[in-house]
């Protein structure tokens, strides 16, 4: 784990925003920005942390963790379904093949559990049995592990994500019935080896989303970003048995501390200014995405306190790509 210190004094050089000349059209994400060029796609996560649709702080390596996160997982499945990645010029950049992507997040949950208006619990304690196209069994448990992972769909929005059954994704065009039937086996197939690493780590993957796109030839690849602490949940497995046995809600390293602290203090949705977040806060944050990767990956998370985004255009020109 980085010394709380070396984060602290990253503090003054977290990324909140990039501009990089050259380098294509700039599409500015929640975290992330992406620049699009004629035939390739550079996407740099910044270090901001997004909650009620702006950005609340910039969190100190946010943005290497999830790239240096996503880069493991795509390596670490390349054997299951091709990806995007071209390759990565800098700890935060990845330089990837640019695809027409499927209008669909391909959520796969291996727990019900969650309380957002589109996860699984809440449909079932208000009484669905059919979700996304699956047919729940009665009498489970908040927490409870299904019997095998379920694919649960959802829109691509804009504006809100909506849940949709793989019927309806092919009678409105958004795939052929063979896009999905080869997009759904991968998925899950993904899901199986993320959870087989992070139980060799101490995680259990709980649910998580994919994206993927297609070439002009028609070939599929997985895109995005993968088991990230962003895209995904985990909780604690050695805990989880005897939590969930009592009733208790499973362990995990949360970021919902950062969201509960801005609602205390102020109307995150209606305030046309934020409070800063408190340092110690941000610190914090910045030490659980770190301990996040160290866990997820199995690796030592490596950075250097420094001007990130000098360092991106630096290691952009170094490869010609500016």
């Amino acid at each position: 784990m980085i010394p709380e210190k070396k984060i602290k004094e990253q503090i003054a050089f977290t990324v909140k925003e990039t501009n990089v000349e050259g380098l294509g059209n700039k599409l500015a994400g929640k975290v992330r920005d992406v620049y699009v060029s004629d035939d390739k796609i550079f996407l740099i996560a910044t270090d901001r942390q997004s909650a009620f649709d702006r950005n609340l702080a910039n969190i100190p390596f946010k943005g290497q963790v999830l790239t240096q996160t996503s880069l493991f997982w795509f390596e670490n499945t390349k054997d299951i379904i091709k990806n995007h990645v071209v390759s990565s010029p800098d700890p935060n950049v990845v330089e990837c093949k640019k695809l027409k992507v499927f209008p669909v997040e391909f959520v796969v949950r291996g727990y019900i559990s969650g309380v957002t208006s589109t996860s699984a619990w809440t449909a079932y304690s208000k009484g669905e049995r059919e979700f996304c196209g699956t047919t729940l069994p009665e009498g489970l448990k908040k927490n409870q592990k299904f019997k095998t992972p379920i694919l649960t769909p959802t829109t691509k929005d804009d504006e809100h994500d909506e849940k949709i059954s793989p019927a309806e994704i092919i009678s409105s065009g958004r795939m052929t019935k063979e896009q999905w039937d080869f997009v759904a086996e991968k998925a899950l197939k993904l899901f199986d080896r993320g959870t087989e690493i992070a139980a060799k780590n101490g995680l259990i993957l709980v649910d998580t989303k994919y994206e993927f796109g297609y070439d002009e030839s028609g070939d599929i690849y997985l895109i995005d970003e993968i088991h990230t602490p962003d895209s995904s949940r985990f909780w604690i497995k050695e805990s989880y048995q005897e939590r969930f046995s009592k009733g208790e809600e499973p362990e995990n390293i949360d970021k919902e501390f950062l969201r509960l602290w801005f609602k205390e203090n102020c109307d995150p949705y209606k305030d046309k200014t934020l409070p800063d977040a408190p340092e110690e806060l941000v610190i914090e944050l910045s030490k659980r995405y770190i301990q996040l990767y160290e866990m997820i990956t199995g690796k030592k998370f490596e950075a250097e306190v420094g001007n990130v985004s000098e360092r991106i255009k630096e290691n952009l020109k170094k490869e010609n790509l500016v």
